[in-house]
């Protein structure tokens, strides 16, 4: 079989390709180039955009020349710009919660890159990545499933792929562990064996990328009673507890960012709980659910059981901090149902 690989420069794609190359498949490597040099400023933080891509890319050329493999680089920094960044702005100034990852993931790391490889003339089977969820066929629809490693699981940020692209995609990561798999880079004699894996969407500070002036504004508590100042509301997110510059008696938390008035409003723990959520612009791998499901309303929260019929998320316990603009993910048991963004 011919399999093209996403690699990012990072331990988990990496092994990922070296495994499939050792499994007698032919592989290709392929990357997108994101950065363009002197558009932002960056940072030093390990993150997916940044200035260190140069680097990332080395790392991968370097990765595809010791296990024999072709390599490709395809520059995405216009679709990037106009299908990432865009949506991060515009999230970002209109007082929601972005996130990018979903929004790479589905229209540019399964979207684009696949498709500009094969325009270049690259014929594959598969486009696999380092990723760890898992696929599974039934009645021949696949479905996808959460990865075994529940600490590095990402299925969180892949729940708006399609059958149609699930049908042509691998993750032979999705089984093992991260410890596993930085025990196959030792045995591969990967450089990238110690790596760091990124934790951060951008590598500077998210308020370069919105191209926007300071603006003095308040903060608020739910009373409208004003607690402070700030430089722009922009620069805070829900569910922010420190830097918020304000002493109180109890720990206060961002509730809500209004756009229109350039307004923090803020309030304790009771207030940022929640029993329902409404969703819109909701996608499902198969049929839409209903009923009782678990829900992740963060990547990094635990699952919580829930009720879902007609984009509308009940829950029996009360959950904090859901931000418009994110997305809630629906599960069954291992099973990604799909999901929407809380509104």
């Amino acid at each position: 079989m011919k399999i093209a690989v996403g690699l990012s420069g990072g331990v988990d794609s990496s092994v990922a390709a070296a495994l499939l190359a050792e499994q007698g498949h032919t592989v290709v490597g392929v990357t997108m180039k994101l950065w363009r040099e002197g558009a932002y400023k960056g940072g030093t933080k390990d993150a997916c955009f940044g200035p260190g891509e140069a680097e990332d890319i080395a790392r991968a050329e370097a990765l595809c020349r010791q296990i024999g493999i072709e390599y490709r680089v395809f520059d995405c920094a216009a679709e990037y710009e106009k299908r990432v960044l865009e949506y991060f702005r515009e999230e970002y100034l209109n007082g929601r919660t972005p996130n990018p990852c979903v929004r790479c993931n589905a229209s540019m790391k399964f979207g684009v890159l696949p498709q500009l490889a094969r325009q270049s003339g690259i014929q594959f089977d598969k486009f696999a990545t380092g990723h760890y969820v898992r696929i599974c066929e039934e009645d021949g629809d696949p479905h996808l499933l959460r990865g075994v490693d529940e600490k590095k699981d990402q299925s969180y940020f892949l729940y708006r792929l399609t059958r149609d692209q699930l049908k042509d995609l691998l993750f032979p990561l999705g089984g093992l562990h991260k410890e596993e798999v930085r025990k196959l880079a030792e045995k591969y004699s990967l450089e990238v064996k110690n790596k760091p894996d990124s934790q951060d969407f951008y590598s500077g500070d998210h308020v370069e990328l919105l191209n926007v002036a300071p603006r003095r504004g308040n903060i608020v508590d739910t009373a409208g009673d004003i607690l402070g100042t700030h430089n722009g509301f922009w620069n805070f997110t829900i569910g922010q507890r420190k830097g918020l510059g304000i002493a109180a008696e109890h720990p206060l938390y961002v509730l809500e960012l209004n756009a229109c008035r350039n307004e923090v409003v803020v309030g304790g723990i009771h207030d940022t709980l929640r029993t329902e959520l409404t969703l819109a612009d909701c996608t499902w791998i198969g049929d839409e659910p209903v009923g009782e499901v678990q829900v992740k309303i963060r990547s990094t929260s635990r699952l919580f059981p829930a009720f879902f019929e007609k984009n509308r998320l009940t829950f029996p316990e009360a959950v904090s901090a859901a931000a418009k603009g994110q997305s809630a993910v629906l599960y069954r048991g291992e099973e990604v149902l799909g999901g929407g963004i809380i509104t």
